[in-house]
């Protein structure tokens, strides 16, 4: 469990820290960004019980997106997340995400989007991420975000999950 809050006081203090910036130029909209990255769910509440990541196993996400900017202020975004799963020795895919969303850029650095979730597994939802850009160059930049998956379907009850993510756009 120590380990959870020391990734949280990470992702906040990453959250609030000043963004970095290169020279700006006004970017011409619409404007296409892709994006990598790396993805931890943390914590999963649900009825059947509290879970974390890194316990007994250790699940990782892959996304790559892309986002199109209609604007400074809203965009559409498709994400395509892998997950692989290690436990007891061996690693395998356990799940591929389709999440498809709206972006809203919220000024110094924040972007809400909002995503609807399709999974393999027969989940489905929607995830809402509050993402940060804490470092800005001529031609990329590197972020870190909060998702908060919220699933439901394929007979398991409604979970609740907080991640952590860290990429780089370009």
């Amino acid at each position: 469990m120590r380990t959870v809050y020391q990734l949280l006081f990470i992702l906040v203090f990453f959250f609030f820290s000043k963004t970095g910036s290169a020279q700006d130029s006004s970017p011409v909209y619409p404007r296409v960004a892709g994006y990598v990255g790396i993805l931890h769910p943390i914590v999963t509440f649900s009825d059947e019980g509290t879970v974390t990541n890194f316990d007994s196993y250790y699940v990782v996400g892959l996304p790559t997106g892309i986002n199109i900017w209609k604007s400074a202020r809203i965009g559409f975004s498709a994400e395509f997340v892998p997950f692989v799963r290690a436990e007891n020795g061996t690693s395998r895919m356990a799940n591929f995400l389709f999440h498809p969303g709206v972006l809203v850029g919220l000024g110094h650095g924040f972007t809400f989007a909002g995503r609807a979730a399709f999974e393999t597994n027969g989940r489905y939802g929607f995830t809402p991420v509050l993402n940060k850009i804490v470092k800005k160059n001529k031609n990329s930049g590197y972020f870190v975000a909060m998702p908060v998956p919220f699933r439901f379907g394929n007979n398991h009850p409604t979970s609740v999950t907080i991640g952590f993510q860290f990429g780089i756009s370009f």
